[in-house]
């Protein structure tokens, strides 16, 4: 008979009650294991000498102390809905189309959520669509749940209520009118017509009222230049698949140039097809994301751009407006004003000079050209600030002419060049009022804080385009006391109906006939843009006043990085921590100069022991601004005598301290100008940068990037001899040279059942705008470490976009190099030689993430089985198995896994998002947030291809073609990234596969990835 009694150590236990047994029953471990001693102090481990064999003492004890702690779980309460809303199914995401519309970034986009969160940004790929989601965008999810948010509105500093905002304000508008002062809005470019409706309901209220749009970053001498030929206050839209010829003259048409959203339709020219593709000249002073894809880049500074266009002007118009000579790429110039000409209305120009003159110039050849590429029609109506008009404000502020100021999505003291100025007036403004989403420097020290909703959590319309009117609709209820700008608005002039009820009552005239559920549902409708009609201007004296351009000291070159923009989310850490595609630094902004100007002024960089880059620091003075200890980078391709800076960095407000990095270019932003004159000096110290060129690089490891000119790949086709651009690589096998994909170590398995990825990357489309690396980053849960962590080589980013330079002008160039060098001295010089970019280099972007090969050399040498290969071609980890060895890293000859040095979640030492609960809600919940010590990597965005294979089998019916995607394919605009199903053989991905392009990383190893690329082609050298 089993026995009942009831056996105890301690008389404590008799108490039912007793907290202190209740704990010792769920935690075998009375003390803390101390292990953290060592593997949780990020100080002590990084300066550890620790022998390879002792570390390994600490992960063997550390794992099975982990194991055997495992008794004691954390308890988490699942809380089921009271009243389960219809349109949520617990684990499946729903997406709403929306509207992006900052001031600087304009975009139509789908938003997923899950159980109510906005997790991530997707692309609107419905037709007509104005998409093109840059990295900005993809991030600005993160942004919803920045914890320094402004959580309720505040009056001189203290929080209050919108009823009390509503009647100081209200108060303050009856007195402006009954006294004469005036009422100004001031607010970023909005392009809503609703809103637009709402403010002339203001100044019609008060009729001393008026309206100022403002944008951090200008646009007004494009946007006058427009205005004066066209009648009309907007951007010439442009669509560059219809251009066999493009030159540029200082627009980064890839980058953020007039808004962006051009590389879709540059990509499709890009690729050869037929023969063919299009022609890209590039004159420019900074090495931009356009320079970088141009076949030909032409380095001058401001003035000799300036001239450039008038050689271009007088060569398409016939005009002989006197210009002198360049001096050193005259002829080049010259060859590209005629290869424009020949091109006729398959041509195409820009520029980006900040300059009237140049702007009006560039109207002038288009037409001339009668470009099909240009599209004046259908122009943008983004960015339409006036900088004469913000001047005009300031005086009258400062003359005591404003009563009240009213701004909203606008940071004039962070952004405005004469900010001091600025300060001043508002002094003197009776009463001024900030909607923003953050206690920024201008809400800070306005009257009234009033907290705005993100646009996630806003109702809004947006005319991006003259033909696109899109919708804005909240995917989550506003988080916190918030309201929108428009609802004061309406507030503010006695009109009692929701701003909802408002945009549904106004929308339906600018709906095209589309109802307003399927607008609200589709995120936009396309009307017909009208017509314009061309007005006089004197080109001819433009052309003279560009011909007579000179320089004085170094042109500064202002500019925005595709990651921080003009620096609205300079507190979004994915921005922070994402490496500009040309420098490859993150965390920070400095000043690029040519190798030719650092010599001459004393400027250095190098790289210390751990890999990291150092460098000097410079003052920059620009008139009567000086900005104090900017660091330098020397960037090939720079045109000497010019140097470049960004503009978004430097802010303090409403940052949290890590993210508050760089400087503030917007000091010397001087008329809110891009192009500046500058003096520059060498300044006491030395600055560490958090730059990963040195860090998992590929370069020496065989034919990394493979390229070719046009004329040896139609010869090559024609001959059928595409081993003259792509060959194939041989290994030894019994003493005979054998092709690399018949020599196998691994026995091979029939993969030809069921579904097999592969991912598809065309080095012609990509421009490596870094989209894909946020869209990474947001869908697999993707920690970011830090500045310091970075320098370290320790940065999580599961895809990596390498940049490559040539030391020869071109890497055809460099190809001949390395094979004339004969012998071991003649050998090493020219190596040596060769790890030096040229003075104007070739540029190469190259994605590169886990290859998922089919013979992975990380699988054999795991020891627990952490890493496996599945049926349908991709790597798995299982994250619980791994115990941190990191041998498949020292056995990957991609470098692509990451190790967890430190646990990012919940910990202070990395206080970024994934350190509060707020922060928290982005992360996505199919896929886990990995911890301390274990290796993670690309997994082919296994949920979502799940996904797609549980929805097809729940509906009934078998996986469309192309219906498989990543988060990298997704959110690539250009169709650089294709992905999908390789075993159907109707799919782009596996046609894609069969083209005499593609090629494997590393081929000669035999580790057969499912990831392939496409040799890059450029047209020759010689325009």
């Amino acid at each position: 008979m089993a026995s009942n009694k009831k056996y105890w150590k301690s008389v404590e236990e008799l108490n039912e009650n007793s907290s202190i047994v209740e704990t010792l029953k769920n935690n075998e471990f009375v003390e803390q294991i101390p292990v953290d001693e060592f593997l949780g102090d990020k100080e002590n481990l990084t300066n550890s000498s620790t022998s390879r064999r002792d570390f390994l003492k600490y992960v063997g004890f550390s794992t099975a102390a982990a194991s055997l702690a495992a008794c004691e779980g954390p308890v988490i309460k699942s809380i089921p809905y009271v009243v389960q809303p219809e349109e949520i199914i617990p684990g499946v995401a729903d997406y709403y189309a929306t509207t992006i519309a900052d001031g600087f970034d304009f975009a139509n986009i789908l938003i997923k959520t899950r159980e109510g969160r906005p997790i991530k940004v997707e692309n609107n790929k419905l037709q007509g669509a104005v998409s093109g989601a840059n990295a900005r965008v993809h991030a600005s999810v993160l942004s919803l749940y920045d914890n320094l948010r402004l959580k309720g509105p505040k009056i001189a500093g203290k929080e209050s209520s919108w009823n009390e905002v509503h009647t100081k304000v209200k108060a303050s508008l009856s007195e402006a009118k009954a006294n004469g002062g005036a009422v100004v809005v001031l607010t970023n470019t909005m392009s809503s017509p609703s809103t637009d409706k709402l403010i002339g309901d203001l100044t019609a209220k008060y009729t001393n009222a008026k309206h100022v749009v403002y944008d951090a970053v200008s646009e007004t001498n494009a946007l006058d230049a427009f205005q004066t030929v066209y009648g009309f206050r907007a951007l010439a839209n442009y669509d560059f698949s219809k251009a066999d010829t493009i030159v540029s003259v200082g627009a980064d048409f890839l980058g953020d140039w007039q808004g962006g959203g051009f590389d879709a339709g540059y990509a499709k020219g890009r690729v050869p097809k037929n023969g063919k593709m299009s022609k890209h000249i590039q004159i420019e002073a900074n090495m931009s994301l356009a320079g970088a894809s141009a076949d030909k880049r032409i380095p001058l500074t401001i003035a000799d751009q300036k001239k450039a266009l008038v050689k271009l002007y007088n060569a398409v118009t016939g005009s002989n407006v006197a210009v002198g000579k360049l001096a050193k790429y005259d002829a080049d110039v010259e060859k590209a004003a005629q290869q424009l000409k020949a091109s006729a209305s398959k041509g195409v120009v820009v520029t980006g000079l900040d300059d009237l003159d140049a702007q009006l110039l560039v109207l002038a050849i288009n037409n001339a050209l009668q470009s099909q590429a240009f599209n004046p029609t259908d122009a943008k109506l983004v960015r339409k600030g006036d900088a004469k008009a913000v001047n005009q404000l300031v005086a009258d502020m400062n003359a005591g002419k404003v009563h009240i100021l009213i701004m909203s999505g606008v940071n004039p003291v962070y952004t405005l060049p004469n900010a001091k100025e600025f300060v001043a007036g508002l002094g003197k403004v009776k009463v001024s009022v900030a909607f923003s989403t953050k206690e920024d420097e201008t809400a800070k020290i306005s009257t009234i804080a009033a907290a705005a909703t993100h646009y996630l959590e806003s109702w809004g319309d947006v005319m991006i385009t003259r033909s696109n009117y899109s919708l804005m609709q909240p995917t989550i209820r506003p988080l916190f006391d918030t309201k929108q700008f428009q609802e004061a608005l309406l507030t503010w002039t006695d009109n009692p109906t929701t701003y909802y009820d408002f945009l549904k009552g106004f929308a339906p005239a600018l709906l095209g006939g589309k109802s307003w559920n399927q607008a609200v549902h589709d995120g936009f409708t396309v009307l017909g843009a009208g017509s314009v009609a061309t007005q006089g201007a004197n080109y001819a004296a433009s052309a003279t006043k560009l011909a007579n351009a000179k320089s004085t000291g170094l042109d500064l070159v202002l500019y925005t990085k595709v990651g921080m923009g003009d620096g609205q989310q300079a507190n979004n850490p994915w921005l922070q921590e994402f490496p500009d595609p040309i420098t490859r630094v993150s965390w920070d902004n400095y000043v690029t100069v040519s190798k030719a100007d650092a010599e001459k002024l004393g400027l250095k960089n190098w790289n210390v022991a751990n890999g990291g880059l150092n460098g000097s620091y410079t003052s920059i003075k620009v008139g009567n601004a000086t900005l104090e200890k900017v660091p330098v980078v020397i960037q090939p391709g720079q045109a000497v005598g010019t140097i470049g800076l960004s503009l978004g960095y430097g802010k303090k407000e409403a940052l949290k301290e890590e993210m508050q990095v760089g400087v503030n270019a917007y000091t010397v932003y001087a008329n809110c100008n891009a192009n500046q004159s500058a003096t520059v000096t060498l300044a006491d110290g030395e600055h560490e940068f958090a730059c990963v060129q040195l860090q998992k690089t590929l370069m020496g490891r065989g034919d990394i990037i493979k390229d070719t000119t046009l004329s040896v790949f139609n010869k090559a086709n024609d001959s059928g001899e595409v081993e003259l651009y792509n060959p194939k690589p041989v290994v030894s096998l019994d003493h005979k040279e054998t092709p690399a994909s018949k020599v196998d170590l691994w026995t091979s398995f029939d993969r030809s059942t069921g579904h097999h990825f592969n991912l598809s990357i065309d080095l012609n489309a990509c421009t490596g705008c870094g989209a894909c690396v946020i869209a990474c980053h947001a869908e697999n849960n993707v920690p970011v470490v830090g500045k310091s962590e970075v320098r370290r080589s320790r940065d999580m980013h599961w895809l990596r976009i390498d940049r490559y330079y040539s030391s020869e002008e071109t890497f055809a160039g460099d190809i001949d190099k390395k094979e004339s060098a004969d012998g071991l001295m003649s050998s090493i010089s020219t190596f040596t030689s060769m790890e030096d970019p040229s003075e104007n280099p070739q540029v190469a972007f190259q994605p590169v993430m886990c290859q998922h090969c089919n013979h992975a050399p990380c699988e054999t040498v795991c020891p627990v089985a952490a890493t496996s290969h599945s049926r349908q071609g991709q790597n798995h980890m299982a994250y619980n198995r791994c115990v941190g060895t990191r041998y498949c890293a020292n056995n990957c000859p991609y470098k692509v896994r990451r190790f967890n040095w430190f646990l990012y979640n919940k910990n202070d030492e990395f206080n970024y998002h994934m350190n509060d609960d707020l922060g928290r809600m982005v992360l996505n919940p199919d896929v886990n947030v990995r911890s301390r010590g274990v290796m993670e990597k690309c997994s082919m965005c296994i949920q979502m291809t799940q996904a797609t294979i549980l929805k097809a089998k729940k509906e009934g019916r078998a996986v469309e073609t192309n219906e498989f995607a990543t988060a990298c394919s997704a959110a690539c605009t250009s169709g650089a990234m294709i992905f999908g199903d390789v075993n159907d053989a109707t799919s782009d991905v596996a046609k894609l596969a069969e083209s005499d392009r593609s090629y494997h990383l590393l081929e000669h190893i035999g580790t057969k990835p499912n990831v392939f690329y496409h040799v890059k082609v450029r047209n020759d050298k010689e325009i």
